[in-house]
């Protein structure tokens, strides 16, 4: 896989981002697993770290273009934010020694179950704000005790922690567009720390031997290259989208969200690397 084609999947990053929260890692962990195929069994900690540090810039970036009246729903979420963030090194940490196919059929199988739970449990695809039955509910902040857990599963798998904060913000009544949008924020908190930790790793010995998709080396964990092309599309698309966003009715929005859940955990499935 070229950069070119690197930067025309960053297109779909940078939609993933502002539309759904997730910066880019669910997106970017089979994509660098196919970019960097060559590392063998190392190139799903290398496709991790390097989605971290994807996340990191995008999640940035889309906050600091969000309307401060949407980011003002955060306030008080300084222990949550800290807990996040305390999680997150630890689970970067951990999956430095994690088996690359633990790693790898743990995101599948994680994935995989979200979906079903959103599908299934109520109060995901229609929520008490938008059902129109019942009275409206005021949305409700996240507990802080909830950020330890869902920093340390999103940085041991890659995937920034949206696939845990969007529905929880959407089950306390949060409409997509604001859940979504709230993702962002939280994901620095998962990412930042992730990034630190893949940053001061030890390349994987099959990298010395088959380099990277741009044929050079790795720093740390991640694949600089690959980060580098992915970010090169991801950016100006959500700089577009949050100028402009999409009229989106709610629940198709939700489903669309849920679909995309199904698409990635099937890519990565079928990865071979």
């Amino acid at each position: 896989m070229d950069v070119v084609m690197l930067m025309a999947i960053g297109l779909l990053t940078g939609a993933t981002t502002v539309l759904f929260g997730f910066g880019g890692g669910f997106v970017a962990v089979p994509v660098v697993v196919w970019a960097d195929a060559a590392l063998g069994a190392s190139a799903v900690p290398v496709a991790t770290a390097t989605s971290a540090l994807v996340m990191l810039v995008s999640a940035a970036f889309a906050t600091a273009v969000t309307p401060r009246h949407v980011l003002l729903a955060l306030r008080g979420s300084g222990a949550l934010l800290t807990l996040l963030a305390a999680g997150a090194a630890a689970g970067a940490y951990v999956s430095r020694f994690a088996p690359p196919a633990l790693a790898r059929w743990a995101f599948v199988v994680y994935i995989a179950l979200t979906a079903l739970d959103l599908l299934l449990r109520p109060g995901f695809l229609r929520t008490a704000t938008g059902s129109g039955a019942g009275p409206v509910r005021e949305p409700r902040p996240l507990p802080a005790t909830a950020g330890a857990p869902i920093g340390a599963v999103a940085a041991f798998l890659g995937v920034g922690g949206s696939v845990m904060t969007v529905p929880a913000m959407r089950r306390a009544g949060h409409p997509m567009r604001v859940a979504t949008a709230l993702a962002n924020p939280l994901t620095l908190a998962v990412a930042l720390p992730a990034v630190a930790v893949s940053l001061a790793g030890s390349p994987p010995p099959a990298a010395t031997v088959a380099g990277t998709v741009a044929g050079t080396g790795l720093v740390g964990l991640v694949d600089p290259y690959a980060a580098g092309a992915l970010l090169l599309g991801a950016l100006p698309v959500i700089a577009l989208l949050r100028r402009r966003p999409p009229r989106i009715p709610d629940r198709v929005h939700a489903c669309a969200y849920l679909g995309l859940l199904a698409v990635v955990a099937l890519a990565m499935a079928l990865t071979t690397p």
